[in-house]
């Protein structure tokens, strides 16, 4: 794929969202740009979508995240 930043090609990166009572697993789709390909960069829709993600974690909404990847929840020993 060719842009604006150059040569560019598409990766999956794995991202936890951390939440009070839950931990989830996501993968996403990123960039790598050949100016700097020590980082895959994230797309601006796909940072919403984790702030989405992220505010279901915050209120605890397990079923929800359930959808999107893969749920832990954190149990007291």
């Amino acid at each position: 794929m060719l842009s604006m930043h150059g040569n560019e090609r598409k990766t999956k990166v794995t991202k936890w969202i951390h939440g009070t009572h839950c931990v989830v697993r996501v993968e996403v789709e990123a960039l790598v740009l050949d100016a700097d390909p020590s980082e895959p960069c994230l797309e601006p829709a796909t940072l919403r979508w984790l702030d989405e993600l992220q505010a279901l974690a915050d209120a605890g909404n397990a079923e929800a995240l359930a959808a999107h990847g893969d749920v832990y929840i954190r149990r007291s020993a």
